[in-house]
């Protein structure tokens, strides 16, 4: 199907006219207590300037040389009106450079229309996923409810701050200014392009938007250039935060987590009906309207890892699967107060299964997990190692530790910390002229809650369980991130 602005943008005439009502905190969350883990979504009230990390155990591994890049929300709360929910903080881009054993830590806010015009009210104003806003936000297109708060693509000297709802943003790697908006045609302005890009053998890029039961599906170079966009007509129309792909094929997981009507906030929109199981749809990247779709049982989730594809066609790929859309809805709401219990279950790591004669299977790994991550050097292709962050337990939200997950073996090699930090997304470096893939390092950083500050650490993907052979430690905390690139 030929691509649509109209399509898609009549979402964001829907957005601008259901802002009215002000969102309520739920009981739940109405403590007096701060919890110990409200660190994780403490409000910054400005950039970070460039600033050393000071080594607080081991040494720096020889040959690790680049820049981690991380986004999440950074602020979330003003005096006239609040975000109510852990989706909708300011996007904050953070860039942890190794060079020379040393680590500088730097972070930036996105300079979006949103954060600009909540500046200047000193108020949450704007709708998002689970924030209502009202009347005076200034919403004329997606991208002016753009929080630039999830996501991150390296495109040469460039970095893209991605979000769900529109277009992404374009940063300088080396400064984090914020430069534009990125349109890949102008005929295609403002649609949108999701926070979760899948990387091809072949070195380009694939991209989904979504509105409603349609997805409109990107095709890029490297550098970011567009190849191809057509629009796909899904089965269903889920909620989807992340879709997967082999090298030859695009994987859907629609989850009954599906839309029943219009409003504001985005998440209201859509209603659990886990009668519906959940649907797996796979497409031929040669032709889209080639599909096969697959039946499994319910689950809810927001991140998969990236699939791949056996000589006899049989299909895997791994998914942090929940019971349900329960922490979407009232969980992160939770955390953004800082207080309560988070609702829900944490979720586990599983691999699913979609065999050539149409039978589709799950098995669990049995161990809690989010951000499933492989290695880049195999994207799209077969492999045996996922790592995750663990040791999220109810009662206790947000990780405390690290796991490499063994497909081919079945083990769980983890780290954990304890409770006096909290976990944050890791990324796989490869080692300078290797090629296995346990011959990578794991970057990621964390927050120590009994320091009060972030920390940066690399552990070996051989060796997990023996905890990070290096740890940098600033002097100050920044809010708990969603996802990451690295740039070597």
């Amino acid at each position: 199907m030929t691509p649509s602005r109209r399509h898609f943008l009549m979402g964001a005439a829907a957005l601008s006219a259901a802002v009215a009502t002000p969102e309520m905190v739920r009981a739940a969350i109405a403590r007096e207590v701060a919890a110990p883990w409200a660190l994780a979504t403490a409000d910054l009230e400005g950039d970070i300037a460039p600033r050393g990390m000071r080594l607080v155990h081991g040494r720096a591994p020889a040959g690790l040389e680049g820049t981690l890049f991380r986004n999440g929300p950074g602020k979330f709360r003003r005096a006239g009106g609040s975000a109510t929910h852990w989706f909708d903080g300011d996007g904050l881009m953070r860039s942890f450079t190794l060079n020379d054993g040393a680590v500088t830590l730097a972070a930036r806010f996105a300079d979006t229309p949103k954060r600009r015009t909540e500046t200047e009210l000193d108020a949450v104003v704007t709708p998002g996923f689970g924030t209502a806003g009202d009347s005076r936000a200034r919403v004329g297109s997606p991208d002016d409810a753009s929080a630039a708060n999830t996501a991150v693509m390296v495109t040469g000297d460039k970095v893209w701050a991605l979000w769900e709802g529109g277009s992404p943003l374009e940063m300088d790697a080396a400064t984090l200014a914020t430069d534009r908006f990125v349109t890949l045609r102008d005929d295609l302005k403002g649609m949108p392009f999701q926070a979760h890009p899948r990387f091809a053998p072949d070195g380009t890029v694939w991209n989904v938007g979504m509105q409603g039961d349609q997805a409109i599906v990107w095709h890029l170079n490297r550098d970011g250039s567009l190849i191809h966009a057509q629009v796909l007509r899904l089965p269903r129309a889920s909620y989807l935060h992340d879709f997967t792909a082999t090298e030859r094929h695009l994987i859907f997981v629609l989850q009954p987590w599906v839309f029943d009507h219009r409003g504001m906030p985005y998440s209201t929109q859509f209603a659990w009906k886990p009668e519906l199981g959940t649907q797996v749809l796979v497409v031929d990247k040669a032709d889209l309207t080639s599909t096969r779709i697959y039946e499994l049982e319910t689950f809810s989730f927001f991140h998969l890892g990236d699939a791949w594809e056996e000589a006899d066609g049989t299909i895997r790929f791994d998914v942090a699967a929940n019971r349900d859309a329960s922490f979407a809805i009232e969980g992160a709401r939770v955390l953004v107060a800082g207080r309560g219990v988070v609702p829900g279950e944490p979720s586990v790591l599983k691999l699913v299964t979609l065999r050539p004669d149409g039978r589709a299977e799950m098995a669990s790994s049995g161990v809690t997990a989010e951000f499933p991550k492989g290695d880049p050097r195999r994207a799209g292709i077969e492999r045996s190692l996922t790592v995750h962050v663990a040791g999220e337990r109810g009662g206790r939200p947000l990780p405390n530790g690290l796991a490499v997950q063994d497909w081919k073996t079945g083990q769980s090699h983890a780290f954990n910390f304890g409770d006096d930090q909290i976990m944050e997304e890791a990324v796989f470096v490869p080692k300078p002229g290797a090629s296995a893939e346990r011959d990578a390092w794991l970057v990621a950083p964390s927050i120590n809650l009994a320091e009060g500050v972030t920390e940066l650490h690399v552990f070996d993907v051989a060796s997990v369980e023996g905890g990070p052979v290096a740890t940098w430690r600033a002097d100050v905390a920044l809010p708990a991130g969603f996802h990451g690139a690295w740039r070597g």
